[in-house]
């Protein structure tokens, strides 16, 4: 699967898991060179407390499309260390 976001490739692994319908690929297979901090955190219920990433892509931001679970909860556990993606950013084959 690749995460696509104008026209580039952010992620790229044959290793996602799916949960509520998205994605979550390793976080080893994000390029950091596309990526920013946030301060951004929004808390789920059953998976903890997420953080974000901007994407800055050839000076284009997309503030807080990527977010992952840094100490997700006992029910998430198979989303520690991977990111998922929204905000435009396609999921392809």
């Amino acid at each position: 699967m690749k995460a696509i976001w104008n026209g580039v490739v952010l992620a790229d692994s044959d290793d996602t898991v799916v949960v509520e319908g998205n994605h979550y690929f390793p976080r080893a297979a994000l390029n950091d060179a596309l990526i920013e901090p946030s301060r951004t955190h929004t808390t789920c219920q059953w998976k903890g407390e997420a953080s974000y990433y901007t994407l800055n892509v050839g000076g284009q931001r997309n503030p807080d499309a990527v977010w992952y679970y840094p100490v997700p909860k006992d029910a998430a556990k198979q989303i520690k260390d991977r990111v998922a993606f929204w905000r435009g950013v396609t999921i392809e084959p």
